[in-house]
């Protein structure tokens, strides 16, 4: 009992100085912030609107559950309060940096323009960081069913606003039933223009997503990568091109990529001498925080305070800032505040 207890002290992750560099916008609506929506939701209703109470059959099943959050993110007041609500949870989960990401052709349905939506997301984004005092950049993403021009018109945005808050464009969505073919170009675009590239892969498909991802995109982090631990050739690649992967393991099961935590391969990648960080993806969709990732691998795999701080640096080495913002965040960290 005494061990155990000293394990409990000894672990306490809520009060250690967080990166997050992979969470959604739009499948992060907290219950308070849905509540100010639709004020007659009970939590129950919430859950089966929102929630996935179960492991999904796939990712196209899991985006299933983001649409109703989508729906309600169609308004300059519903943005601005779902920013705030998302930086009222990483205070919760005492986050220092945070690039949060978001598709902003999604949410024109009632009459915003693209151009708004990314404006709206920015000021609220700078007005919360203000306030809650956690550093913050924003990432654009273009989507695997996207069109050509779909994908072109949000790397514009991406580089139109570059040195305004966005840091970079991201390819999400459905990488098992979509191909890199109609963003090639937007991804060159941006290149070329200096701003910065990530993509998701190596989640519905296997390591050879992976790979093709990092050949044709340039990118230089990558959106999950979990399965890259199927090729030994793609864990090569991944530490001589120093690319870091956002790790989202709560989300990975509800995804039915993995069946469970047991089965998960961010153990494995770590000992590979793999750099990746530790996020949520979609808090609201896997019910989680980044507190709850941390106790999930400390209880599983028994990572402890340098383990997570570890990932913590190379999160921020990896992330979009400058020098010597990266230099003080790294600081706290390695201070513990």
């Amino acid at each position: 009992m005494k061990h155990l207890l000293n394990d409990v002290e000894a672990f306490n992750p809520t009060i250690w100085p967080k990166v997050e560099l992979h969470v959604h916008l739009d499948t992060s609506l907290s219950y308070f912030y849905v509540k100010q929506i639709y004020p007659d939701m009970d939590l129950a209703e919430f859950n089966r609107t929102f929630v996935a109470t179960e492991q999904c059959f796939d990712l196209g099943d899991f985006l299933s559950k983001i649409t109703p959050q989508i729906d309600i993110l169609q308004t300059k007041t519903a943005i601005t309060l779902a920013v705030d609500d998302l930086f009222h949870q990483f205070k919760a989960d005492n986050v220092i940096y945070a690039e949060l990401r978001f598709a902003p052709l999604l949410h024109t349905k009632n009459g915003l323009t693209a151009k708004e939506v990314v404006e709206i997301v920015i000021n609220a984004m700078n007005a919360s960081a203000q306030k809650q005092e956690i550093q913050a950049r924003l990432i654009l993403c273009t989507l695997r069913h996207f069109n050509k021009a779909q994908s072109m018109q949000t790397a514009k945005l991406v580089v139109d606003y570059q040195h305004k808050g966005v840091v970079a464009l991201d390819l999400a969505a459905d990488e098992a039933h979509f191909s890199l073919a109609n963003h090639i170009a937007a991804f060159d675009y941006v290149k070329k223009a200096g701003s910065n590239l990530i993509a998701h892969a190596g989640e519905a498909k296997g390591a050879e997503s992976v790979s093709e991802t990092l050949d044709k995109l340039q990118v230089t982090r990558i959106g999950h990568g979990v399965r890259s631990i199927e090729d030994m050739t793609v864990i090569e690649k991944l530490k001589n091109n120093n690319i870091l992967l956002e790790v989202c393991p709560s989300c990975n099961i509800i995804c039915n990529v993995y069946n469970t935590i047991e089965q998960h391969s961010v153990d494995k990648l770590k000992k590979k001498g793999v750099k990746l960080n530790i996020n949520t993806d979609a808090r609201t969709v896997a019910n989680t925080t980044l507190n709850k990732e941390y106790q999930l691998l400390h209880d599983v795999f028994g990572w402890n305070k340098e383990d997570f701080q570890q990932c913590n640096i190379d999160a921020i080495e990896a992330s979009f800032i400058s020098k010597e913002l990266k230099i003080s965040l790294i600081s706290k960290i390695r201070n513990g505040k």
